[in-house]
């Protein structure tokens, strides 16, 4: 069965630490650590409740997650390629009646998810700016998936507010160059922060990782920075915490 759902230069790889297996493609996209950071960082309702997951790429944060809840995760993500990959990964899991992927540009969300009917929406969004598209790598799917193209912060914060029910949370993953700018934005759209952690390659390092769990129309009160997660030891190998995080513990 898996060799049927695979396709040329696919591979399958697994987070050992809850067992999902996750169709892969060096030449058109694999999940990075930040897919496995996000589906761990926010408080995932057990049941009842509805999760969505916007710019999903392959489908691994859902897919994650989807081991610790038994609720309904809607997947959006706008590349075919990617989105029939997270279809196939949800089939190699047997998790169809958990999960369902759709194709389309997340601006077009409202045509498939309840408006202010979410709990908790995931979102891995490009990071980089138009501007900075010089520094594009000429594989087209990477360059949708890491720079704003087809949306931006704005945009993914804007549809984020509309799909949340009050009370609902958003968890994000940025990057810390971006502080600013996100925090004004997730004011604009009355999404308060209550939960940030920052991420470094290693101790001593800049973090270049942001990790935020934001409250539809929560207080400006409450706000909690997490201690700094180092994901490398001296010698190169994961920390005791990435380990538990990769592996279980």
């Amino acid at each position: 069965m898996n060799n049927q759902l695979l396709k040329e230069n696919e591979r399958i790889d697994q987070l050992y630490a809850l067992g999902v297996k996750v169709i892969q493609s060096k030449k058109v996209f694999s999940y990075s650590i930040d897919s496995v950071l996000l589906a761990n960082f926010p408080t995932i309702p057990a049941n009842r409740a509805n999760i969505v997951d916007l710019c999903a790429g392959n489908g691994a944060v859902g897919l994650f997650a989807s081991q610790k809840t038994k609720c309904p995760i809607v997947q959006i993500e706008i590349q075919p390629e990617l989105a029939d990959m997270g279809q196939r990964s949800i089939e190699l899991n047997q998790l169809t009646d958990q999960m369902t992927m759709i194709n389309d540009d997340l601006k077009n969300s409202l045509n498939h998810i309840k408006r202010s009917s979410v709990d908790l929406l995931f979102c891995n969004p490009p990071y980089f700016k138009l501007e900075e598209s010089a520094k594009q790598k000429n594989n087209q799917y990477l360059a949708l998936a890491r720079h704003e193209l087809t949306t931006n912060l704005d945009e993914v914060l804007s549809m984020s507010q509309q799909l949340l029910k009050t009370g609902g949370h958003l968890a994000l993953v940025h990057r810390p160059n971006r502080f600013t700018e996100i925090f004004d934005s997730l004011r604009k759209y009355k999404l308060a922060p209550k939960k940030i952690q920052l991420v470094h390659p290693k101790q001593g390092s800049e973090a270049n990782i942001l990790l935020i769990d934001a409250i539809k129309d929560g207080g400006e009160n409450g706000l909690k920075f997490m201690p700094s997660l180092i994901v490398h030891d001296n010698e190169g190998n994961y920390t005791d915490e990435l380990k538990a995080i990769y592996f279980g513990k």
